[in-house]
């Protein structure tokens, strides 16, 4: 599913009203689609409901909600977020209808009876703010945000809770913590990014009439899995990929185990660890699965005299990851960045091998095959010359501008991680959860990646099927252990079953992380 910014909904807004799908008719979609989440969620017939409208669009969807929630005996109160002059076009049309038909309508002003009626309603409509805000929420809207998230049973947001940024999901000064939320045409970046999506609730998108034509040029859209490809019956392990992994150092013994290893347990075939001779006797006790490959040392880190041998090896081999705990010795980044210029294979760089490449990032536009990085928030400022706090603030333009320069597909880990392409596509991956803030759990992602690749999926879809994967893997450890706690083994313990589920309940686990459409 695509995922718009707010400019790019404004313009298919004008699109359709081209098409001849008029404001009118805009507007009374999305009420509709609202009334049937209603319908759906809570009732209609007896219940209470306390709609809070503003006076732009997103006001009118609420007016038009209240008069569908009046004519199916719901018992609905409208709380006007401004004087009824500032009500223009269809909001103003939508007003006229709900005051002559009869329903209650007062000009909101926080006292004992707005909060009374909050407090008995079964649900209270946010349509106050949409998605178009820029600033902090502050005066009457901010003290009625504060009392709806206080005394409300129920809430149910239009578009998006009102007080979330739509371009960023950020909280601008304070924002509705709703229970249900129906965005329309497409998601905002705001419905999907934290913690916008987080306040969204259980969140729904209507179309509401768009013809599919007027969104196919928009570039940003869910991480939506894919079918696993066949497991060969008569395969061997050289049929599931074989990866050579350049990684650890004297003080890194988890990073390499976790990487190499969840290549295997994701369903890649063999794996080779290219590590310091002297940690390759601790690595062999957690991992003998593992093919190890003794590097000379110098300071306990790889020296740079080992670059022919690790040349003549990764030629042999489908991929190469690099940088897991490799250590950020002078020596050992000089080897990263030959070995990444010189070898032609797809390569994954993480952790360290981030670092080296990012000192002197020609060895990457050198390169003659893909390249996957997948930084975190201060990688990427290494990688980019961005400061962290810049990168938060603009991770879609920023991630476009460095898989560009660079040419390499960029996963940026996050909440929501993003995969970016060189030809600007970004993917929001829904999968995952907290409890992945964990050292290593990067490791484990790099070795599923290289495991996609190595079951038979292109490499594009190799860094989507990977991220994917490796969230689900953290989200089957959260639900048995919890959150708190969980490290980078129980991801990677978890990586069969997460490949198990996929298989035989592909559809079921794809329906689990997408947006539904209504």
């Amino acid at each position: 599913m695509k995922i718009s910014s707010v400019e790019e909904m404004r313009s298919l807004d004008k699109k359709a009203m081209e098409h001849g799908i008029k404001d009118e008719l805009l507007m009374e979609n999305a009420a509709h689609a609202c009334y049937f989440v209603l319908l759906r969620e809570v009732g209609i017939a007896g219940k209470k409901f306390v709609v809070f409208a503003g006076p732009g669009n997103n006001g009118g969807d609420g007016l038009t909600l209240a008069r569908k929630i009046h004519s199916m005996n719901g018992i609905v109160k409208i709380y006007l977020m401004a004087e009824p002059s500032k009500y223009k076009g269809v909001a103003l049309m939508n007003y006229n209808i709900v005051k002559n038909i009869g329903i209650a309508i007062q000009k909101a002003v926080v006292n004992d009876e707005l909060i009374e009626d909050i407090e008995k309603a079964d649900v209270v409509i946010d349509a106050m703010l949409g998605t178009g805000i820029s600033r902090n929420v502050e005066g009457l809207y901010k003290d009625v945000i504060d009392v709806i998230n206080q005394h409300a049973k129920k809430v149910f947001s239009i578009d998006i809770p009102s007080g979330i940024n739509g371009n960023n999901g950020k909280v601008m000064g304070a924002a509705i913590k709703a229970d249900y939320t129906v965005t329309f045409g497409l998601p905002k970046i705001g419905n999907v990014f934290y913690p916008g999506y987080e306040h969204c609730g259980k969140l729904y998108v209507s179309h509401i009439s768009f013809p599919p034509h007027i969104y196919k040029h928009i570039k940003m859209e869910i991480n939506e899995p894919m079918p696993l490809p066949p497991r060969l019956k008569h395969g061997h392990k050289g049929s599931f990929g074989d990866v050579l992994f350049i990684a650890g150092a004297s003080r890194y013994y988890g990073a390499p185990y976790f990487a190499a290893m969840s290549f295997l347990k994701a369903g890649g075939g063999y794996a080779r660890l290219a590590a310091p001779s002297s940690i390759i006797p601790f690595l062999g006790a957690g991992g003998s699965e593992l093919v190890f490959v003794p590097m000379k040392e110098k300071d306990g880190s790889m020296a740079l005299k080992n670059e022919e041998e690790l040349v003549e090896i990764a030629g042999k081999s489908d991929m190469l990851v690099v940088g897991c705990g490799l250590s950020i010795n002078d020596e050992t980044k000089e080897l990263v960045r030959r070995i990444v210029e010189k070898v032609d294979k797809p390569v994954v760089i993480d952790g360290d091998g981030i670092t080296a490449v990012a000192e002197e990032k020609s060895c990457l536009k050198k390169r003659k095959n893909a390249t996957i990085i997948t930084p975190h928030p201060g990688e990427m400022s290494r990688l980019t010359g961005k400061s962290i706090s810049e990168i938060l603030e603009n991770r879609i333009e920023i991630l476009r501008a460095a898989t560009k320069e660079l040419d390499s597909i960029i996963v940026l880990k996050g909440a929501h991680s993003l995969i970016g392409y060189p030809d600007g596509r970004i993917f929001v991956n829904m999968t995952g959860n907290s409890g992945m803030a964990t050292a290593g759990s990067g490791d484990v992602l790099s070795g599923t990646i290289a495991a996609m690749h190595g079951i038979g999926f292109s490499i594009e879809e190799a860094a989507r099927m990977g991220v994917f994967v490796h969230g689900l893997a953290g989200d089957i450890a959260a639900m048995k252990k919890g959150e708190d706690g969980i490290t980078a083994r129980d991801i990677m313990q978890s990586l069969p079953e997460a490949m198990k589920m996929l298989r035989e309940n592909f559809d079921e686990v794809r329906r689990r992380y997408e947006i539904e459409v209504i």
